[in-house]
């Protein structure tokens, strides 16, 4: 019996010291996980302030609006940088967020020669977002345009019809919170919201004429939803060149003597902790160490769910996307 104790006494304790050993690595993981993180968000634009590089900044996905970005790109207003190239691969968004980065691209050009790089697409907000440029380059294969606003909202009232159930409301006048999805909607409401929609794709129509120079005709050719392939809207006036980041550097040097020899580095429009994916991947590997792999699976998979949430957009938008994709 004494010896049987005394083995599961020094089990207890070598499970103790492996305990405190495991928990101690993964604690040193997670500093260093997160100095490289901070590390990374921060060198954009210390490298920029020291060297004088071109800037290249990427804006991707949906555009909303985001002060963390507005305040980056001011940063880079007041940096050593001698340029920007701007990469564009976004299908919209909001139609305020879009405005709010353009203003924001408007205000830098004021400041540094910049550029507009069409990766993959830069469709209706993204390409608001384009025009803040004097100068567009994309590739043969981008997708450009879908100048047009919309304003989708579902609505269950057949449903609800079918189950039975009827939402009550009591509210100050009868357009409040119309259309509000549980019941059909009403003429008058429809009719506000077409207001509102016509009044938006109007503010879209002429900033898209008077930043590119476009006659009526022209303007009526293009404003009509559609997306052309970056050969065709070079043809209609809404991109000044076929062509890649080379192309758009090539552009600066030429038209703004910007020094032909100067490096393109990247410059993050993330706040220093805006991009929490490092951070996740330190809980990730933690609890992996300390035997939660199932548990680290979820962890990875809430920037799925971050994403996801990035499809709720309220409000007006300027948003290309193809039926099927909602």
């Amino acid at each position: 019996m004494s010896l049987d104790s005394d083995v599961i006494v020094d089990r207890r304790r070598i499970r103790r010291k492996l305990t405190f050993w495991r928990v101690a690595a993964v604690l040193v993981a997670i500093v260093a996980v997160v100095i490289v993180g901070v590390v990374a968000t921060r060198s954009g634009s210390s490298v920029l302030a020291s060297s004088g590089a071109i800037a290249r900044i990427q804006i991707d996905g949906l555009i909303r609006s985001d002060n963390d970005r507005i305040e980056a790109l001011e940063r880079l207003e007041k940096s050593a940088a001698a340029a920007v190239v701007v990469h564009i691969n976004s299908p919209g968004g909001t139609t305020a967020g879009s405005e709010q980065l353009y203003d924001a691209l408007v205000r830098l050009k004021a400041k540094k020669p910049m550029v507009v790089v069409v990766e993959g697409l830069a469709a209706s907000g993204g390409y608001i977002a384009a025009l803040a440029s004097d100068h567009i380059v994309a590739q043969q294969s981008s997708l450009v345009g879908s100048i047009g606003v919309l304003f989708q909202f579902p609505n269950f009232s057949g449903l609800m019809k079918t189950v039975g159930v009827q939402m009550e409301e009591v509210k100050s006048s009868p357009l409040k919170a119309a259309p509000n999805g549980f019941e059909p909607t009403s003429p008058e409401a429809r009719a506000a919201l077409e207001s509102l929609v016509k009044d938006s794709y109007a503010w879209f129509r002429g900033l898209v004429q008077t930043r590119r120079g476009m006659d009526d005709a022209l303007l009526e050719k293009v404003a009509d939803g559609r997306v052309f392939t970056g050969r065709q809207a070079a043809d209609l006036k809404l991109i000044d060149q076929l062509g890649d980041e080379k192309t758009a550097v090539a552009w600066l040097v030429a038209e703004k003597k910007v020094k032909s020899d100067l490096p393109v580095r990247d410059f993050k429009l993330a706040p220093k902790f805006g991009d929490l994916t490092f951070l996740r991947a330190a809980a990730s590997i933690s609890l992996d160490a300390l035997g939660l792999g199932a548990i680290a699976r979820q962890v990875e998979q809430a920037g799925v769910a971050q994403a996801m949430e990035r499809l709720s957009l309220d409000g007006m938008l300027a948003l290309w996307r193809p039926a099927g994709s909602n």
